[in-house]
Formats: C-alpha cells, sequence, structure tokens
C-alpha cells in the first residue's frame, strides 16, 4: 500500500468520464467482466452507473478516481434482500488497497440499506487477486460455474459463486 488516503464517496454523474478510461481498459483486458467489449463512454454507461436502489461509488486518492463500485439488489421482487456488487480499480493502483477500501464500504453500505446477504455471480476463479480479497473479508466460494468465462490467456474458467451474510 502507497500509504495515500482512499476516499468513497457516491459517484455523480459528472465522474462518468472519469470512471470510464478505467472500465474501458478492464474491459479490454478481458480478464474479469463478460461485458461488451469495445463500448463507447454512452454505450458503457448503464452498464457500471447504477441507478437507485442501487448505488456507484467513486474510490478518490490524491484528488484522482482510482477505482469504482456499483451495488444494488441481486434480483428484483423476492430476492431483493441479498445484494451484490462489482468492482473496478485503476490497474495502476491494483495491490494498493483501493479494492478493499471499496469492498468494506459496499458491505458497510449493504448493512445500513437492510441487506440480509450479498453474492457475487461472477468472480472468475483465475482472479486469484479478487478471490483472495473475497475471502479475507468473509466471502465463500459456494459453487463454481465451469468453464464459463473465455480469458484470453488461460482459455475456458470457471466463474466462482460466492456469498456471505451481512
Amino acid at each position: 500500500m502507497t500509504g495515500s488516503i482512499v476516499i468513497i464517496r457516491q459517484a455523480a454523474g459528472q465522474d462518468w468520464p472519469l470512471i470510464y478510461p478505467i472500465y474501458a481498459a478492464i474491459i479490454a483486458a478481458g480478464e474479469t467482466y463478460a461485458f461488451p467489449e469495445d463500448q463507447s463512454l454512452d454505450e458503457a454507461r448503464p452498464w457500471w452507473m447504477e441507478e437507485p436502489p442501487g448505488q456507484t461509488v467513486v474510490a478518490e486518492s490524491d484528488g484522482m478516481i482510482v477505482g469504482s463500485a456499483k451495488m444494488g439488489p441481486n434480483r428484483p421482487g423476492r430476492g431483493s434482500h441479498v445484494a451484490t456488487a462489482s468492482f473496478l480499480v485503476d490497474p495502476a493502483r491494483q495491490g494498493q488497497g483501493t479494492g478493499r477500501a471499496l469492498g468494506e464500504y459496499v458491505l458497510d453500505w449493504c448493512r445500513r440499506e437492510g441487506f440480509t446477504s450479498i453474492q457475487f455471480n461472477a468472480v472468475v476463479e483465475s482472479n486469484a487477486p479478487a478471490v483472495h480479497l473475497w475471502q479475507s473479508l468473509g466471502f465463500r466460494i459456494i459453487g463454481t460455474v465451469p468453464e464459463s468465462f473465455d480469458h484470453p490467456r488461460h482459455g475456458l474458467v470457471g466463474m466462482h459463486v460466492m456469498f456471505r451474510y451481512l
């Protein structure tokens, strides 16, 4: 960790053009999300900027956006008591505590909003840093969908479903 303070705050509309380069770099790398590739700024926005009852936040450090998370109900209606979330960390800032700060913020937000648990639907099994982080924050792997993600280096790999009670 660099020692820089990370501040998490709700994302505003004017933050999207600053989040987008991080989003675009991570999607282009093709290692963590099964989102459409080569999206424009406007095409990508609804994939990341959550509407209520969900929320999108940014992580700021040294006056720059270095990460983002989006969270909300995993399913509507009778599944809306279970939360879900997704995370982006600037590739140049990975391994410096931004993901952990975002993860802790999301868990606190979910508790405050009254969710009873949180489920990640698709954590790519070859993303060892993410799997380790989520396990250190109390998540457990409850299943793995085999060969469900086409990784650019590893070929077909599984995606974990990870879960924890709040």
